[in-house]
């Protein structure tokens, strides 16, 4: 049953693959659909053995690799943390594909789509069940590859396919740093198995390791490299460009990497190595300070875009950021418990964006939406259930698992624990502004939109609309029924072995004890940030204008996204470029074609050609290069032979 779990998508995405080459695509839509939907049932009942049981397995699929020591076996565990992102990931997956047969019913592809898409899905799959760091790795670099399959799908859109490459580019330079990471594990540990890592890592902590010339703590530096491939995945400050420009997928492929798999692998990945990382507290301590920035940095971003995709993306860079200082503060199983709310309400915010975007004949731009929501009711309330709960509103999911995080913060009672507090705090406020933001600017006002696409808007049909209502009930009621399971007063009962902390790193422990003006400040926070919006943008729908124009260098700044992508353009991107023409120009064509096959083909057509021009057609030409010859062959031989 276990096996199924992982390998019934990965037959749908064959099987797909196959239809897809004589465009059978109902057929195809079928049987991946099938796939994940028992992928997902098993999944339930792996959920009920594993997690709430309390029998944590192993399956042994085989020997996978050896070369010489080192040997790598394929196996599947399932434990606690495996079993609640096997929940989350099939869930929101399948929740994708039945989606997507609505969304994409107009597309001459939808085989190949549908057949990317459970590619996806096994090999985030295969990510999750890892029982090792090689074969983790594997997954990894498995929902990258089908991440720019599906970020590229409309491939004939030269931004979709550039946004495919740099998605790959960027998670290759995380990739680097996770690659040395295992490496310094394997040095350190000669083994790969999370087993003997985790035995061992108090008995190392105290080892060194030579590393460019230095010698420094091995532990933080391995836990280091390892957070850096987590930052490419995940899309922290530095290696998050990739994010906002991969909207240029199908709004299905933004549900799915964006809200539940392949952008929380990174946080996974650290909570799974928690028994390692806690004997690593500077590595901590720059998790919690590079996953704060990235909170507040991309709420401020957020505040200023235009496509509604794009805001919603932002927005997960920013709940990203509050999964890894959460768990850079030890409080391991709150990031976990934001990541599984934060998926239901964001695939919901996703997917209802792209119902929006389906009423309005695919349009993205804020600007040219509003005044639809009479004639959109079930995405409308859609949107405000994924908005509150996004937010933080008592009640809805976001507001048990974001709250913890930041009572966390403040119970950590350290300097990067109340750094992580304060840019929670204001990412909070900022978060519940730009929310309300697009709900009030797309469904609320004046239509903005042509007068063809408002007499054309209407509802989505109930393909796409019955995985709103699925997500939806998750975004209302995860928080509720998960709270005391994940990060109650007996969270070590259930995630049992998963998750390791040291006693000496108290913030979940103190978290249920801060005072009342911590637990009741996001409220107000976001309630602040909600009045702050309407007043903006549903009564003086001026001020927005007039803000901007008055702060314009640091609208700009926000608008510009910081200027990243214009840094990395001058720094990386031109010079590379640069580099690359002389090395192709000078290089390539002049030396080694000019003096290999360019050159020697130049040099046979000039000889042939000077041939050529000996074979005039005139008798009397021929007749005196004999004559010519005749002398020269008797010349010779009467100096040869004279003597």
């Amino acid at each position: 049953m276990y096996a199924l779990i992982v390998f019934l998508p990965l037959v749908g995405s064959i099987l797909a693959g196959l239809l897809s080459l004589n465009n059978q695509d109902r057929p195809a839509e079928l049987v991946t659909v099938t796939g994940l939907l028992s992928s997902l049932l098993l999944s339930v009942i792996a959920f009920a053995e594993v997690a709430i049981g309390g029998t944590p397995i192993t399956v042994d699929i085989g020997r996978w690799i050896v070369s010489g020591d080192f040997a790598a076996q394929w196996a599947l565990r399932f434990d606690t943390m495996t079993a609640v992102m096997l929940i989350v990931v099939t869930g929101v997956s399948s929740m994708v594909h039945i989606y997507s047969v609505g969304y994409m019913s107009h597309d001459n592809a939808r085989a190949r789509f549908m057949s990317y898409l459970s590619l996806f899905t096994f090999a985030m799959l295969m990510l999750v069940t890892a029982d090792n760091l090689v074969q983790l790795f594997f997954g990894w670099e498995g929902v990258g590859v089908a991440s720019y399959l599906l970020i590229g799908f409309w491939y004939k859109k030269e931004s979709a396919h550039t946004a495919a490459m740099k998605a790959f580019v960027v998670n290759r330079v995380g990739d680097f740093g996770f690659a040395l990471g295992i490496l310094a594990v394997y040095v350190l540990f000669d083994s790969v198995q999370f087993d003997v890592i985790f035995a061992q890592s108090s008995l190392i902590a105290t080892t060194n390791i030579e590393f460019l010339g230095q010698s420094l703590p091995a532990l933080e530096v391995a836990g280091i490299l390892l957070f850096i491939g987590a930052m490419g995945k995940s899309a922290q400050l530095g290696l998050h460009t990739w994010l906002p420009d991969a909207m240029e997928g199908p709004t299905p492929v933004s549900a799915l990497i964006h809200a539940a798999t392949m952008v929380t692998a990174g946080v996974f990945m650290v909570c799974r190595l928690s028994p390692m990382l806690e004997y690593a507290p500077f590595a901590l301590d720059v998790i919690t300070i590079v996953g704060a920035m990235t909170a507040i940095f991309a709420a401020t971003v957020g505040l200023t875009q235009f496509d509604i995709k794009r805001v919603i993306a932002y927005s997960t860079c920013s709940q990203l950021g509050y999964m890894f200082f959460a768990a850079g503060l030890s409080a391991y199983p709150a990031a976990m418990f934001h990541l599984t709310t934060h998926a239901f309400f964001k695939a919901l915010l996703f997917l209802g964006a792209g119902s929006v975007i389906h009423a309005l004949s695919g349009e993205q731009d804020l600007r040219n939406m509003g005044g639809i929501w009479r004639k959109v009711p079930v995405t409308y309330t859609m949107m405000w259930i994924g908005s509150l709960a996004l937010a933080g509103f008592p009640f809805f999911a976001g507001y048990y698992s974001k709250d913890m995080i930041l009572e966390a913060a403040y119970a950590a009672y350290s300097g990067v624990g109340s750094f992580a507090f304060v840019m929670g705090c204001l990412a909070a406020f900022l978060t519940a502004f730009y929310s309300w933001r697009v709900l009030i600017m797309a469904f609320h006002g004046k239509p903005r939109a042509i007068a063809d696409v408002m007499a054309h808007v209407h509802e989505s049909p109930l393909v796409m609309t019955l995985p709103l209502l699925v997500l939806a009930f998750g975004a209302i009621f995860s928080g509720w029924l998960g709270y005391e399971l994940f990060v109650g007063h007996h969270w070590q009962q259930f995630w049992g072995d998963s998750i390791f902390i040291l006693p000496t790193n108290a913030a979940m422990e103190n978290a249920h004890h801060v005072p009342t003006w911590v637990k009741s400040l996001p409220i107000g926070l976001a309630t602040s940030g909600v009045a702050m919006a309407v007043l903006c943008y549903a009564i003086f729908t001026g001020l927005p204008a007039r803000i901007a124009a008055s702060f314009r260098p640091v609208h700009l700044f926000f608008f510009n996204k910081w200027y990243f992508d214009e840094l990395y353009d001058a720094i990386f991107v031109k010079p590379a470029v640069r580099i690359g023409n002389f090395f192709w120009l000078r290089g390539d064509r002049d030396t080694i074609d000019g003096f290999g096959p360019d050159g020697v083909s130049a040099l046979v057509y000039r000889i042939s050609g000077a041939c050529s021009r000996t074979q005039t057609g005139f008798v009397f030409h021929y007749a005196f290069a004999m004559l010519i010859g005749v002398v020269v062959l008797v010349s010779w031989y009467v100096l040869r032979f004279k003597g």
